[in-house]
């Protein structure tokens, strides 16, 4: 799991927060159904970012016409994907409009579908676990 310090260190901007949890939005939504595992780890998210619901409901009215804001840093595209997928899997199973969109991300940051693969894998194996 994502530890306070290192969203703080990669998420150094309103902006920045607020682009991350658009992206989460888009994943959540993706499946047409919010699961209360998601929806328990996007307020998880939105807590340690720091966001109000006065922030983050633009975005929630709008979903409709957002897309993804892919972030410059490295370091931040990774963490990102990390949180992504972690939130894909919190119901248990991955919904192939989810897969298509973290595969989408994924590829627009550089990375394969075998590293989404293999991400996919060892959370859901975490998920499982729990």
């Amino acid at each position: 799991m994502l530890e306070p310090n290192s969203i703080d260190k990669v998420l150094d901007t309103q902006q920045k927060k607020l682009a991350f949890f658009q992206n989460l939005l888009l994943i959540a939504a993706a499946d047409g159904r919010l699961d209360a595992n998601e929806s328990d780890f996007i307020l998880l998210i939105g807590n340690k970012l720091g966001l109000s619901s006065k922030d983050v409901m633009p975005l929630a009215d709008n979903l409709s016409l957002l897309s993804f804001i892919i972030p410059e840093s490295g370091l931040q595209k990774t963490l990102e994907l990390q949180t992504l997928v972690q939130l894909m899997v919190q119901d248990g199973q991955v919904h192939d409009k989810e897969y298509v969109l973290c595969l989408e991300y994924a590829h627009r940051i550089g990375y394969t579908k075998d590293i989404l693969d293999n991400m996919i894998g060892q959370f859901s194996d975490d998920t499982s676990n729990q």
